[in-house]
């Protein structure tokens, strides 16, 4: 029976106070798992509590089961208890969230799950299906409508973006191009009738994809964003002079312990780092690869992982690299959100005390001024400006001896590369290395 199924939040006055259970879901090579993890980071910079339920397809199969080895009957026998599996691990969850959004001073939790029951009938005979529900006494209305309050299904690269389709580094995929439109298909059709189910296309670049993914659920949660995830808004970064003022200053913040570290590499156009990012002693872990593609893009996937094997990670370490150690603070001001990375010893000289403040906006000139923090000293835009990326900022030896400097991921790395301070004109190129860990 479903009796103890989370049923679907209603809206309440007091957003700040409440469970949103989200559902991820998608074909192969969609941004699944770099949105889930840059929705997570959005909505912890607000003070939400995020739990990311794994795909419990993912930890059966990882077992050493495979699919197109079972009977029939086998196959169905293991989709039911592969929904049992999602059930007791999104029933864990949900449980831990209500007791969250309980305590004193606590705002909302969010649950991801990266994919949700009806995924679990999408890959198998209809009649299958209706008849697994028959027996367990289950209803499409209770698992798909009533169980989440929103679905995101994010389109495969391989309907609208085939040049970007890859299975290179996902060890659990192996699907071409036609499959991949198939999976996607029956993945989306599983989830038609849900009140409240949003499709994420591929008529944007992949960034402005996920701008889009994050706007839609900060839409339907009551979260005024401003312009922050607008198509037209771009990340700009200023340099903020010391001292920091008191923490009266500032609006409601949220501050946050991060590190960073850059691993080696194989290519000098590849760049691997390690996020580490936590409070009060409670870590998120983040493993991102950045590289250029052919048509003047990069790539950057971003993959969650555990603290085990971050730490296995760690071994590889550029020793060329300072770990970077900050202090993030994420506030709103004039509707607008802000983060400003103090940067924390032992670090190069060229970091003591450095201060940089982030935006996504699509204000310029005399608006984009007006909303920026009053309460802080800023000494000027540095937006695409190389002598502020992390990367380059990571660097132990001095930026006139190596040549290790990075302009561009599409360029060479070397001090004739270099762009000139607050140079507009090679912003577009530069923005490639901006390595601040979203």
């Amino acid at each position: 029976m479903l009796q103890n199924l989370p049923r679907r939040m209603k809206m309440e006055k007091n957003q700040e106070k409440r469970v949103y259970m989200l559902v991820l879901t998608g074909g192969p090579c969609g941004g699944k798992t770099t949105g889930q993890a840059r929705l997570s980071t959005f909505f912890e910079n607000l003070g939400w509590k995020v739990f990311r339920v794994p795909e419990a397809a993912s930890i059966l199969l990882s077992g050493g089961v495979k699919f197109s080895e079972l009977t029939r009957k086998e196959a169905l026998k293991f989709q039911e208890n592969l929904v049992r599996t999602m059930l007791q691990l999104e029933n864990t969850y949900y449980e831990l969230a209500k007791g969250h959004v309980r305590k004193e001073n606590a705002r909302g939790c969010l649950i991801i799950c990266d994919r949700g029951i009806m995924d679990a009938g999408a890959y198998i005979p209809k009649e299958d299906w209706e008849r697994l529900l028959t027996e367990n006494a289950w209803n499409t209305i209770e698992l798909r409508d009533n169980r989440y309050n929103q679905i995101i299904h994010m389109v495969s690269a391989a309907n609208g973006a085939e040049d970007f389709y890859s299975v290179e580094g996902h060890s659990c995929r192996s699907e071409d191009v036609g499959l991949a439109r198939e999976l996607d298909y029956k993945a989306a059709a599983a989830w038609v009738g849900h009140p409240y189910f949003d499709v994420i296309d591929n008529s944007t670049d992949f960034e402005t994809k996920i701008k889009r993914m994050i706007s839609s659920v900060c839409q339907k949660v009551g979260i005024d964003t401003g312009d922050r995830l607008l198509t037209t808004s771009k990340k700009v970064k200023f340099h903020v002079l010391g001292p920091l003022p008191p923490d009266s200053a500032f609006p409601p913040f949220q501050d946050f312990d991060v590190e960073h570290h850059y691993l080696q590499s194989t290519s000098g156009r590849v760049q691997a780092r390690l996020r580490k990012r936590g409070q009060k002693g409670h870590w998120s872990y983040i493993h991102t690869i950045r590289r250029p593609h052919p048509n003047g893009q990069y790539v950057e996937v971003k993959t969650q992982m555990t603290a085990r094997d971050y730490n296995n990670l760690l071994n590889q370490a550029d020793d060329a690299h300072f770990k970077i150690i900050k202090t993030r603070r994420c506030f709103l001001v004039n509707n607008q959100y802000f983060q400003l990375d103090i940067y924390k010893e032992p670090c190069h000289a060229r970091c003591l005390g450095l201060m940089l403040l982030e935006t996504y906006t699509s204000l310029e000139g005399k608006a984009l001024e007006d909303c920026l923090p009053k309460f802080l000293n800023i000494n000027k835009e540095v937006t695409g400006d190389p002598n502020y990326s992390m990367f380059n900022l990571s660097l132990r030896e001095e930026w006139d001896r190596t040549q290790k400097f990075c302009r561009s991921l599409h360029g060479k790395k070397n001090m004739n590369n270099m762009c000139s301070a607050n140079s507009r004109d090679n912003e577009e190129a530069c923005n490639e290395c901006q390595h601040q860990g979203k």
